[in-house]
């Protein structure tokens, strides 16, 4: 069936890269569903040539993905909270937030950022629609609303002096609504401050595992200025990261609030340098994605034929993207260890590989270990230094020391 533009409406014509039929990357199983069938979806992505809006149809709602059990809780990874306190740290400075403030976080998950906006007695008010994650931040005595947010939402809340949006941005199907709802909730003089993974780091990193139903969007700066302009807001600033392999910090302000920095034509003249708006950019995309998945394949099949026993540590939802897409089931990776209790004693999606404890892994005997979040490398080198640590993006790399 043909599908339109979720930013423009044009018809979606050019495809960049097509990584078969998959289930939900983080659609865990108990063992009592084993037997019974799986949904997957196409996980084929598309460029629009109009306004230039890399994206994923929405094959499946956002309830269906984001449902009260969603498994993936942010604080488990102590780099991510360290992330987090940073960026609060940084924030109520360059805002001068206070007791008189407001901080609102859209996707709050588990209350692993505004426990630091908490800590210092700022107000602050979580947006989360999953209801496991929600239970926990309100265990940290955070106010959680356990809802989708959009303009609907925002004109019920009080108007905020700093909204956070990390790493949501891509995982609404209505980007339009998201972003006019950041509009709506912003003071004046508020400003908001959107983390997402870049676009022109997927492409040069071909971390095409980061691709997933969840994602709905993959952004550039000038798509998130473009969008962000028919709401009447402005790019302000930004700040290139290196987390989840490169992302970037959008700083939103209402049209006429404050002059841009010079670091915004800095990153919007290398995306144009990339000719990320051509087709262009993304001719080979698909080509690359293939030579890591048999590269990941030979490492494996090898690895068997030597009697050597590989398995896999962290049971993220890149690396469910990345064990489907290369067919990988429970005779090459015959489990995946990782922190998150409600992801312990489950199975993945698809490849139905099962998930054990970190403590396990000493009773596995296992020869290497495959990381799927390769964005976490250096913590699980500090984790587990005397271990063989493998990863396959952006292609397979044995990481001893420095990887």
């Amino acid at each position: 069936m043909p599908h339109t533009c979720r930013h423009c409406g044009s018809p979606l014509e050019h495809p960049v890269i097509d990584l078969g039929h998959q289930p939900p990357s983080n659609a865990y199983l108990r063992p009592e569903q084993l037997g019974l069938p799986e949904i997957t979806y196409p996980l084929k992505v598309f460029v629009c040539s109009s306004c230039w809006l890399v994206q994923l149809p929405a094959h499946a709602a956002a309830e269906e993905l984001f449902t009260a059990d969603y498994a993936y809780f942010s604080s488990t990874s102590s780099s991510w909270c360290t992330h987090a306190e940073r960026f609060v740290a940084a924030a109520v400075e360059r805002l001068a937030l206070g007791p008189q403030s407001l901080v609102v976080e859209l996707a709050s998950n588990d209350g692993y950022l505004l426990q630091y906006v908490q800590q210092r007695d700022i107000p602050c008010l979580g947006i989360e629609p999953t209801h496991a994650t929600a239970e926990a931040a309100r265990a940290k005595g955070i106010t959680t609303i356990e809802r989708f947010f959009g303009v609907s939402l925002a004109a019920e809340l009080e108007p905020a002096d700093l909204v956070v949006a990390n790493n949501v941005l891509a995982h609404v199907p209505d980007i339009n609504d998201f972003v006019a709802g950041i509009a709506r909730l912003l003071k004046p003089t508020g400003r908001a401050s959107i983390e997402c993974p870049h676009l022109l780091r997927l492409l040069a990193g071909n971390q095409f595992d980061t691709i997933y139903h969840e994602h709905y969007s993959y952004l550039s700066l000038r798509v998130v200025q473009r969008i962000a302009a028919a709401t009447g807001l402005v790019v302000v600033d930004v700040e290139e990261l290196p987390t989840h392999g490169g992302s970037l910090r959008v700083w939103l302000a209402h049209k006429g609030a404050i002059e841009a920095t010079t670091a915004v034509e800095a990153v919007l003249a290398a995306e144009a340098a990339a000719g990320l708006e051509t087709l262009a950019a993304y001719a080979g995309f698909q080509q690359r994605a293939e030579a890591t998945k048999h590269g990941l394949l030979e490492f494996l099949l090898q690895a068997k034929r030597q009697g050597r026993r590989v398995l896999g540590y962290g049971a993220a939802a890149k690396g469910n993207t990345l064990l489907n897409y290369a067919g990988i089931r429970a005779d090459l990776l015959s489990a995946v260890a990782d922190r998150a209790p409600s992801k312990q004693g489950n199975f993945l999606p698809g490849s139905h590989i099962p998930v054990i404890s970190p403590e396990q892994l000493a009773t596995e005997a296992a020869d290497a270990l495959l990381v799927l979040p390769w964005n976490l490398i250096d913590e699980l080198r500090q984790q587990l230094p005397d271990t063989e640590l493998v990863t396959a993006i952006p292609e397979m790399r044995h990481c001893s020391g420095v990887c």
